[in-house]
């Protein structure tokens, strides 16, 4: 992960994903939300709200009398951690060999490999 931010455990991005989503929540809104998709145990949910905040990942308003939990880091700051922590557990930190085999897989479509191009021209035309 980047300088500062913890490693996020599968379970822990799903309360992530509705703090993202949802802003500020109680901890009774995030047990309701993720319910709706997962068969989660509400002290399953309280757990993992727990270990994001000993983590400095969630913070808590504690100015009301029903605790409010919200993201210390935008969505898009732990995906980055989450790639760059991807790239160097599974390839040594080297991009190239991770690019090379998902450009080498088969199930790139047409439309995937033209938007990759335009992605790669606009990049070279950046330096």
């Amino acid at each position: 992960m980047t300088k500062g931010l913890p490693n996020i455990s599968e379970a822990e991005w799903e309360v992530m994903k509705v703090l993202w989503k949802h802003g500020p929540q109680t901890a009774n809104q995030v047990i309701e939300t993720i319910q709706k998709q997962a068969e989660w145990k509400p002290k399953t949910i309280r757990t993992l709200l727990d270990r994001l905040t000993k983590k400095k990942v969630v913070g808590v308003n504690t100015d009301k009398k029903v605790y409010v939990f919200f993201s210390l880091y935008s969505e898009e700051e732990c995906k980055k951690a989450e790639a760059q922590s991807f790239i160097k557990k599974i390839y040594g930190g080297a991009l190239k060999p991770m690019l090379i085999q998902f450009i080498e897989d088969d199930s790139l479509t047409k439309e995937e490999i033209e938007e990759l191009r335009t992605i790669l021209d606009q990049k070279e035309n950046k330096k």
